[in-house]
């Protein structure tokens, strides 16, 4: 049996084993946080030993903004307090206990009578307890001596201090209790709790063991626990603040003030070893304080104070002390804590727009698929013919020999009739208006009505087209958006990463060089797209970022640097903010020259050039149908659209059939637009071209001139077609030549157009834009004998490799060894 009790043992799961004998402790655990917090045992001990605080050997100002914020807050503890706040006063004295009471009686009595008036308590309440302490030690006095000038001072800094202190009490007993358990402290709470916890050390003055004093042991710990927590900063503030309060307490402790403040400044100093740093930082404070201010008298007693806080703050649980850290800013568990919260909130930011992108998706489906299209069809066919026969057929005396004897025949002829009529090729159709005639007796009339029935069925036919066609736009639409969004949710989800080594290199390295840095973030060092902010002080328009700054970045980062953008002027603190990315590997400079017909001011075609983001660069040349206004406005109207989606973020190929679709709907006129779509990637020079309707395109290369066209009819002309995407490499140097119909068109007396433009480009010796640009014009317009027979438009944009305009700065000798930017990615 023993055997196989061990064997069960044994086949338990070890961490099964450890959560059974952790199990307990948790328990007691949890057991002692509701006892402390949830059922107010904690704001129990603090009121006894507040009740028990003295300032100067005589002023008691804790008691009453202590209990009057419990009041307030925690009204179900106010009776536990004031019974642990007397008793705390009673240690003191009977007089003591008899004013506590007293003024918390009369404070209660004033909180109450402000409710009954409806007053807002909060708001009041540092006047009240300003009163109440000023009326009960004023009537004790007078009931028991006779009050002197000096009595008055007292009774009036004692008021005083109750009024300052509700005000710090009502900010700390919420995070003492665990009420703001999730927010971050700012840092008049931090100051304020640091005043409550001193003042309750104050309440254990006079306890001592071994010659050894317990407000000296707690005092040192909490400089301790929040040096390590918060650094030397808020570990030399919390010396400060808790030595002046125990200094006021009691005079013999005033030298604890600069001993707490410098104990604080080490430990924080020495944070980076850990505990042991932070407790050999008090103990160092503790030796030369104590040898400077006592003497050797007491410095063993001190000594022996200080390691028994060491001892409490080493054996102090590592949770606890995170716990702590997390609500103050500036430390590194604070910063987990809001990556973390920035991370949740990040990610069901980015849930809820990819939710939205596959609603848009299923509403794109839902658009772009229309079922039983050909069932649709031939419904709508015998509709017709049923309303056709209902006038006709149903008031004949050969209807039964018609429709049930040759049911076959007759709805085969009727058919045929129909298409042809819908077609405009009946009357041309003699074999079937005899075949007809010979079936129907009443031929001519049934002729008739099937031509006005006729006109109905084509506006169905069209506005059913038209709604395909807006259901179509519509899907294209919210696929797009769609897309856009899916892009966005996966953006969204890109965590910035730290680049801390990286950013100590930069500031190393600038800082050698002599160029004052204040701050230095990384967001991505990714090759082609790092991006860099810097904050340094205010230059005066020298252009150090541009000059200095830039070309050594360039030198670290193995890449060109540029600034993106500079917020540099004097009222910005006197400091200038500026961002760097990595510099274009191609820029793309483009000229253009266009006229309108006969020398007009007007001309139907229009162009632009888009930066849209990314490193792409985009040029477009639109010619409207005809010439003149509408033209104009039509081509200048397909420009803007495109501009627009393009600049969204939606496909090239969803934006154009959307422009079409868009025309195609808008209006009912014959008038349609080319289009003529360049697009080029900054990074690789690679170039997509995308024609609808348009004229070729041509590349200069040397002496090499390539040719892009592409089959498509112009925008609007139909409603459904299929946007083809020409792809070429482009290289340094080449020249892309965009041009309208008015160019490539217009020279007269010439056959082959294609040939003509690839001679005379080849011809060009210069590689001026403008320069191209107006020569092809002009050779143009030569050939007409100077008249412009239609709206001419040409843009020449030639490709480069950018060349940084300040070179790269050598840096890497000023950098100690360590591993190189490229090499820590």
């Amino acid at each position: 049996m023993e055997r196989n009790m061990a064997q069960a043992i044994s086949e338990v799961p070890m961490e099964k084993i450890q959560k059974g004998y952790l199990l307990p402790f948790k328990k007691m655990k949890q057991y002692v946080m509701t006892v402390l917090f949830r059922q107010g045992f904690l704001l129990v001990f603090i009121g006894f030993l507040l009740g028990r605080a003295l300032i100067l050997g005589e002023i008691t100002p804790f008691a009453l903004p202590f209990f009057a914020a419990v009041y307030l807050m925690r009204p179900k503890r106010a009776g536990l307090t004031l019974i642990a706040l007397v008793l705390g006063a009673i240690t003191i004295s009977g007089f003591t206990a008899l004013h506590i009471g007293g003024g918390i009686l009369l404070l209660a009595l004033l909180m109450k009578w402000t409710r009954s008036l409806k007053y807002e308590t909060l708001k009041l309440l540092p006047f009240l307890v300003f009163t109440a302490a000023f009326l009960s030690k004023a009537a004790l006095h007078y009931m028991t001596s006779e009050i002197v000038m000096y009595d008055w001072m007292m009774i009036g800094v004692e008021a005083g201090l109750g009024f300052i202190l509700t005000l710090i009490f009502l900010q700390s007993i919420p995070l003492l209790t665990m009420k703001k358990k999730k927010q971050t402290f700012r840092t008049e709470e931090i100051i304020s709790l640091i005043i409550l916890l001193a003042s309750v050390l104050t309440g254990t003055i006079g306890w001592s063991l071994y010659e050894m004093e317990v407000v000296h042991v707690l005092s040192r710990y909490l400089v301790l626990l929040f040096a390590f927590v918060a650094g030397a900063t808020v570990g030399s503030t919390v010396g400060v603040v808790t030595g002046l309060i125990l200094s006021l307490a009691t005079v013999s402790s005033l030298y604890q003030m600069s001993l707490l403040a410098f104990a604080g400044l080490l430990g924080g100093l020495l944070k980076e070893g850990n505990k042991v740093g932070v407790s050999v930082g008090l103990l160092l404070g503790t030796l030369l304080i104590g040898i400077y201010g006592e003497g050797f008298q007491t410095l063993l007693p001190s000594l022996l104070e200080s390691l028994i806080a060491v001892t409490i703050f080493l054996f102090t649980p590592k949770k606890a002390i995170s716990s702590i850290a997390k609500h103050i800013p500036g430390t590194a568990e604070y910063a987990a804590e809001q990556q973390l919260y920035m991370r949740k909130v990040r990610d069901v930011t980015a849930n809820r727009v990819d939710q939205f992108s596959q609603v848009f998706q299923a509403l794109s489906n839902s658009f772009s698929k229309i079922p039983f299209q050909h069932d649709q069809e031939d419904y709508s066919k015998d509709i017709f013919l049923s309303n056709v026969t209902e006038k006709t057929c149903q008031s004949c005396f050969k209807k039964e020999q018609c429709w049930a004897q040759k049911f076959q025949q007759t709805y085969e002829l009727m058919n045929d009739m129909m298409d042809e009529m819908n077609n405009g090729t009946y009357t041309s159709n003699i074999k079937l208006q005899k075949q007809f005639e010979r079936h129907c007796s009443k031929a001519d009339k049934v002729k008739t009505a099937m031509s006005q029935e006729l006109l109905h069925y084509q506006a169905s036919n069209s506005l059913k087209k038209q709604l395909k066609e807006s259901r179509r736009l519509v899907a294209d639409q919210l696929l797009g958006v769609s897309q856009v969004m899916e892009d966005f949710a996966k953006e969204i989800q890109r965590e910035r990463e730290n680049h801390y080594a990286q950013e100590d290199q930069i500031l190393e390295a600038m800082q050698a060089f002599g160029v004052e840095i204040e701050h230095v973030e990384i967001y991505c060092l990714e090759q082609g797209n790092v991006d860099i902010e810097m904050t340094i002080p205010f230059c005066n328009g020298h252009g150090e970022c541009e000059k200095l700054i830039a070309p050594m970045l360039s030198d670290i980062l193995q890449e060109n640097i540029v600034v993106k953008n500079e917020d540099c002027n004097a009222d910005n603190n006197g400091y200038c903010h500026v961002s760097f990315s990595s510099a274009k590997t191609y820029i793309v400079n483009s000229s253009a020259a266009h006229a309108a017909k006969g020398g007009g001011l007007v001309s139907g075609d229009c162009y632009s050039t888009i930066e849209l983001g990314l490193g792409k660069y985009a040029v477009a040349i639109s010619d409207g149908m005809g010439n003149g206004e509408r033209a104009h406005f039509e081509s200048n109207e397909t420009i803007k659209l495109l501009q627009k989606i393009l600049q969204s973020g939606i496909e090239e190929r969803v934006a154009i059939k959307s422009i079409n679709s868009i025309l195609s709907l808008r209006t009912t006129d014959e008038i349609f637009t080319t289009l003529d779509l360049a697009i080029i990637d900054l990074q690789d020079a690679s170039a997509k071209f995308l024609k609808v309707g348009s004229t070729p395109s041509f590349i200069k290369r040397g002496d090499k001139v390539i040719k892009i066209e592409a089959s498509n009819l112009p925008m609007g002309i139909i409603q459904d077609f299929d946007v083809d995407v020409v792809s070429e490499q482009l290289k340094a140097g080449d020249l892309l030549i965009m041009m309208s119909d008015g160019i490539f068109e217009g020279p007269k007396h010439v056959e082959n157009y294609d040939l003509w433009m690839k001679r005379k480009i080849s011809e060009i010796q210069t590689e001026d834009p403008q320069e191209i640009a107006d020569l092809l014009m002009e050779e143009v317009i030569r050939t007409r004998s100077g008249h412009i027979q239609d709206d001419m438009t040409v843009v020449v944009s030639k490709v480069q490799r950018n060349t940084p305009k300040w070179a790269s700065i050598p840096v890497h000798q000023y950098i100690s060894k360590k591993p190189t930017m490229k090499a820590a990615l």
